[in-house]
């Protein structure tokens, strides 16, 4: 039903009071007597009785106030809303506009004005025929009146619209609307066969373990110790805000030293990041640790390009495994010691996978929002299919390769974005395993505004259809078991990577419009409501903590449709944003207060004594210049959010949506319609990230 104005049953009415009493008289000449209550000479004075003129004023004014002031609370929000979107968008204050190249979601953005214009020219026709008393056409069964008893030409469109809306535009409508509910139910049971799974991992407690002293050599001499020569790599491009922590927490893994080589790679293009980096480089070299810094001139293939450099070195030849490390991620001392012993005795293990941990998701309500996905994302995902399949998508950092493995499936490629997949689904063709390990985690940052993640989102959608197309000949024709090579292209690229944000998009932001207009396609409630609510809370089962935020992950997600359904095409047609590679902006958030603290402490001191001794003189200078203007840098400009136009023109047609569903009184698809269609809103105009918590 539609919302209701009527505020008189928000407080208690006077109950009567009295219980009926049947007096059943001995002699039969009387008849039986029913009293309803007390008799009138002992009934109590009504309470209102006692209330004179001046006090019923009072509770009548008490009672409009509360109404009042309910009612000013919601006009406020709105009014801030739409004083909000006047400042953003008509005098473009302190907004900048989405910097998109051109032609870059051009049609998707013209398909969606189109279903706005529509929708809207619908409503003027639905809100004339309701005012005018036509709304009685409600059967599918239309019956048309003759032409000599339709008075209007109004009238005669309108009816001429039911007719064709009937029988023309309903029917495609029910047709898309039922494969896409087949998806969302086949992508629902593919969720809950994970979420089983991982139940089942906690029930047994399954987890991969190491068995003895991993360390140990079968010498004669019993008392020494071998451990494997290990090369640790961070790719880094332009990261000034991490760099630091980054190189700290690497060089302080516990690990001999002589069996340990940090590669610093650098592909920044700014003069003044790589001085900082190398002076960090020098500051740990005089430490005592094996590390180096390597800078290309040339940036060609982002960072698979950067990896595949690296390995191509000489000296490399004398390591046996490999762990990566993006510039925002910071390993405990002990990372190694819980990773690299699973490789002995199992020389079919090519990967060792550890989780992924935040230090900034509780700073913002984006930030909170995505630590759900990706809790559910490693706790289930890469958790179920690394117990039950030993196989899923490398993440890019926080592993540990063995080299032979990376040589064995042709090493780094450049074709694609997501160069940590691509290398994963080629390792798997070639036979070698993977473990996840739940319990060895690692600290890093996720993105804090929403122009940073909507970039991310989109290099993490498109470059999976992109590899899709390149992989799928090589997975036809690999010699592995027909089940794996279903689960390759059934479940890990087309079910998750892109049925999941086709459906998501096409039922709840196109389709679940229409049918406000269109109400022979109706979507049951079950599809709007239960079903994406139990899932919801599936998904932040992982991350009990998240659970007050249910119902925006839910909305937020289908917002983010959007982004993920343009990415999907793009590295689905190969379209020219497919192959884009923008490095994620860092907060350079610690995982402890004082940790840059110290960090600045000690530089000032290794700067004066142990910098001066690895560094040249133009170095030196070079430096302190840069220390100077570090010094006499202005306050940071605060961030200036931008406004996407794809998001506000869906938010603009569910709340027409909305609009129209009050006319037929669906209070369901009202509310659904109305909060999605603010969500859309808030991202659109790029508050989504702005302190929510």
């Amino acid at each position: 039903m539609a919302p209701s104005l009527d505020f008189s049953n928000w407080w208690p009415k006077d109950a009567r009071k009295g219980t009926p009493v049947v007096v059943k008289m001995e002699n039969p000449n009387y008849s039986v007597v029913e009293i309803d209550g007390p008799d009138a000479a002992f009934r109590p004075v009504e309470k209102s009785r006692g209330k004179n003129a001046k006090q019923v004023t009072w509770v009548l004014l008490l009672k409009a106030h509360r109404a009042v002031g309910c009612l000013a609370w919601i006009a406020s929000f709105f009014w801030a809303l739409l004083g909000t979107i006047k400042k953003r968008l008509i005098f473009r204050q302190d907004v900048a506009m989405a910097s998109e190249k051109l032609g870059k979601g051009k049609l998707l953005f013209t398909v969606i004005k189109a279903f706005l214009l529509t929708s809207l020219t619908i409503l003027a026709f639905e809100v004339v025929a309701y005012l005018k008393g036509w709304h009685y056409f409600r059967n599918p069964s239309l019956h048309i009146p003759r032409s000599t008893d339709i008075q209007g030409s109004l009238h005669l469109v309108y009816v001429t619209w039911l007719s064709v809306r009937a029988d023309y535009i309903a029917p495609p409508i029910q047709a898309l609307s039922k494969f896409c509910v087949a998806l969302f139910l086949i992508q629902s049971v593919d969720r809950m066969i994970l979420s089983l799974g991982c139940f089942w991992i906690k029930y047994k407690k399954i987890k991969p373990r190491i068995e003895g002293d991993p360390f140990k050599s079968d010498d004669v001499e019993g008392s020494a110790y071998e451990y494997p020569m290990v090369l640790v790599q961070i790719p880094m491009c332009n990261e000034r805000e991490v760099y630091e922590q980054s190189i700290s927490a690497v060089c302080q893994l516990d690990w001999p030293k002589d069996r340990l080589l940090v590669q610093v790679l650098d592909d920044s293009d700014d003069e003044s990041i790589q001085y900082l980096i190398k002076a960090e480089v020098a500051k740990w070299n005089q430490k005592g640790v094996n590390i180096i810094y390597r800078h290309r001139l040339v940036r060609t293939g982002y960072k698979a390009g950067n990896l595949k450099s690296a390995m191509s070195c000489e000296y490399v030849q004398a390591y046996e495994f490999v762990a990566i490390f993006d510039a925002d991620f910071q390993p405990n001392p002990d990372f190694l010691k819980q990773t690299v012993p699973h490789f002995k005795d199992n020389p079919d293990l090519g990967l060792v996978q550890a989780r992924w941990t935040f230090v900034n998701k509780d700073e913002n309500l984006l930030t909170r929002l995505q630590n759900i996905n990706l809790c559910f994302h490693f706790e289930v995902e890469q958790q179920v299919n690394g117990v039950f399949l030993n196989f899923f998508g490398f993440n890019g950092t926080a592993g540990v390769w063995r080299i032979k493995a990376l040589e064995e499936s042709g090493g780094w490629l450049e074709r694609t974005t997501v160069e940590d997949m691509d290398i994963a689904v080629r390792a798997h063709l070639n036979g070698w395993k993977f473990i996840f390990l739940n319990d060895v985690k690692v600290l890093c940052e996720v993105p804090e505004s929403y122009e940073a993640y909507r970039k991310q989102q989109h290099r993490w959608h498109s470059g999976p259809m992109h590899l899709f197309r390149l992989c799928l000949p090589a997975i036809i024709t690999s010699k592995i078991a027909i089940w794996k090579k279903a689960n390759l292209i059934l479940l890990f690229f087309l079910l998750r990577k892109l049925i999941l944000p086709f459906y998501s998009f096409t039922l709840f932001c196109i389709i679940l419009p229409l049918t406000m207009f269109v109400p022979e396609a109706e979507l049951p409630v079950w599809v709007i409501c239960y079903v994406p609510v139990f899932m919801s809370f599936l998904n932040i089962l992982p991350s009990p903590k998240s659970f007050p935020f249910i119902v925006p992950y839910l909305l937020f997600e289908n917002t983010m449709s959007v982004t993920k359904f343009n990415a999907m095409v793009s590295g689905l047609f190969q379209l020219g944003s497919s192959y884009e590679w923008v490095v994620t902006k860092k907060a350079g958030r610690s995982s402890e207060s004082d940790l840059l603290a110290s960090a600045e402490r000690e530089s000032k001191i290794m700067n004066q004594l142990q910098i001066q001794r690895g560094a040249s003189e133009s170095e030196l200078s070079e430096l302190n210049r840069l220390k100077e203007q570090k010094e006499a840098a202005p306050v940071p400009v605060k961030r200036v959010n931008k406004i996407y136009r794809k998001e506000l023109t869906l938010a603009f047609l569910l709340l027409t949506a909305s609009v129209r569903s009050l006319l037929s009184a669906q209070g369901v698809h009202f509310y659904f319609l109305l909060f999605q269609g603010v969500t859309f809103l808030l991202v659109g105009l790029d508050l989504i990230g702005e302190q929510m918590s």
